[in-house]
């Protein structure tokens, strides 16, 4: 019946459970007498997931799925400036999606400057509409919010638009738009909610500063405009901003891109540097005043350097200094789930909290890749664990993501740094070569700035634990291998791989030259 070759075999209510330390687990997360005498009540549903995210929709929708009766309660509260959105998330509305449409935009911006070495004439003067880039942008986001709900309609879960709040680990208190409260009831919850963008405690910040909540909607050309931060989200917009041909600056309190492989990090703010973006480095903002209003207004940024206050105008200031976590005002004090009390994420094993009931998924769980496709697999493995007897966890070790800078990086497992802190800089070797796709030669592009590097750990037949790659479709490039690392890929699996011919990604299948042997990293030839 089980396929379990010891003993004890441990049935709840007809239910397998497992042996004797499945039983002990169980216990030492309080599921054991929730399992031995289930609730009794009757619940308005099976399952209510709070937020209508990418993760809790793709939970949402694979319970459903098992014949369960599944709500999905989202409420967008408007940021300082009043925007606000449909149902999706962060990522549909005002993260992945648009982030990429714009960072297209910016792409396509130098493809037109490349077309000239290659052939095509025009005369035009060429130059960027933000108001046809806006309307495209939030006309597809607009499909994908009615896609969602009509997703969720077909699969019979109940949608409401409205804010949540738990009462006790079974109820909540459900307020609409209108101000309308109703209160339900549920077996199961799970706490989807996610992050928003952080402001600075300085004067002037949420009054005349905009996040990437707001920039994506916006319904003018941002202009002049100041980055605040140095995180992903700073630099991929400074990065299409600048693309688009405006005067871009970045304002940098300590490192770029912290969390993510250091030297790919600097290599990125070279080139930044190199086309246009400028930097003020080792400080941040200490007030924001309007001089001006207008569409866009015009505005003066004070900080310090050297000692001595300094100021600059721009009509945008974009806030990119962080996220935190949703999960305050929500009732998670009223049934006791334990908080990260430093950021607010919600501390579980796996994906259940300390309340047997209730799960957390995606960027509120701490430590954990704050990803949208984790947020997904997450959401999806943890509905049929919890309806279809599976036992399968999401594995949250090598995932792959890319940074969509001007030039993009993508990365897969550990950075450098982490690796040697990890296994021991004897045991680690780096392979490695700057490179030139074949696109640029013609168009006379920068040879020096494409870079990739396999990380491998020596005392374990050169498994490669980490694999970055800096350059043009490096998100489609790092894709495919982070299969190959998922499976356990060495170096020497990677070097018995034939490449395809001219590809960025072939550079992979014949990297020889580590750091360690100083030797030139240019790559020649065919």
């Amino acid at each position: 019946m089980t396929g379990q070759r010891t003993v004890p075999n441990v049935f709840i209510g007809g239910t397998h459970l497992g042996g004797a330390d499945d039983t002990f687990k169980a216990q030492s997360e309080n599921r054991l007498m929730s399992l031995i005498s289930p609730p009794t009540a009757d619940y308005t549903y099976d399952l209510v997931v709070i937020g209508g995210g990418s993760g809790g929709l793709a939970a949402s929708k694979e319970a459903a799925s098992f014949g369960k009766k599944v709500a999905v309660c989202d409420f967008v509260k408007p940021t300082p400036v009043g925007t606000t959105w449909g149902l999706g998330g962060t990522c549909v509305n005002v993260g992945c999606i648009p982030k990429k449409l714009m960072h297209q935009a910016a792409i396509l911006g130098q493809s037109i400057r490349d077309a000239r070495h290659y052939g095509w004439e025009f005369s035009e003067e060429v130059s960027h509409k933000w108001e046809t880039l806006r309307k495209g942008v939030q006309d597809h986001i607009g499909s994908l919010n009615w896609g969602y709900r009509v997703a969720l309609r077909d699969k019979s879960v109940a949608y409401q638009n409205a804010y949540a709040e738990f009462v006790d680990p079974h109820t909540i208190k459900c307020v609409n738009r209108r101000g309308k409260e109703t209160t339900i009831t549920s077996d199961k919850f799970i706490i989807a909610t996610g992050m928003r963008p952080r402001y600075p405690d300085i004067p002037g910040a949420k009054e005349f500063s905009i996040t990437s909540d707001d920039l994506f909607s916006l319904p003018y050309c941002p202009g002049k405009t100041l980055c605040v931060g140095a995180s992903y989200v700073s630099l991929e917009c400074a990065g299409f901003l600048a693309g688009m041909g405006l005067d871009v600056t970045v304002m940098v309190r300590s490192i770029l891109l912290r969390g993510f492989d250091q030297e790919i990090a600097e290599r990125i703010g070279l080139h930044m540097e190199k086309h246009s973006v400028k930097f003020i480095k080792k400080t941040v903002p200490t007030r924001i005043e309007r001089l001006k209003e207008g569409t866009p207004p015009s505005l003066r940024v004070f900080y310090n350097e050297d000692g001595a206050e300094k100021h600059l105008d721009v009509n945008t200031v974009l806030m990119a200094i962080g996220r935190d976590a949703c999960t305050t005002g929500i009732g998670l004090d009223k049934v006791g789930v334990m908080l990260n009390q430093k950021n607010g994420q919600v501390i579980a094993n796996g994906e259940q909290t300390n309340i047997p009931n209730i799960y957390a998924i995606g960027d509120i769980l701490e430590g954990k890749p704050e990803l949208t496709p984790v947020a997904i697999e997450a959401g999806i493995l943890l509905a049929r664990r919890m309806f279809a007897g599976s036992d399968v966890q999401c594995d949250y070790v090598n995932v792959p993501t890319t940074v969509f800078t001007p030039l993009e990086y993508g990365c897969c497992g550990l950075a450098e740094e982490d690796a040697i802190k990890q296994y021991g800089e004897d045991n680690i070797e780096v392979y490695h070569t700057n490179y030139m796709p074949l696109e640029y030669t013609v168009a006379g592009r920068d040879a020096s700035d494409c870079y990739a590097k396999l990380i491998c750990n020596k005392a374990d037949k050169e498994r490669v634990v980490g694999l970055h790659i800096l350059g043009p479709n490096a998100g489609e490039v790092t894709q495919g291998y982070a299969v190959a690392m998922k499976c356990g890929a060495t170096k020497q699996h990677f070097d018995a791989t034939i490449g395809i011919h001219p590809t960025v990604s072939e550079l992979f299948t014949t990297l020889s030259v580590t750091k360690n042997s100083g030797g030139d990293i240019m790559a020649k030839g065919c």
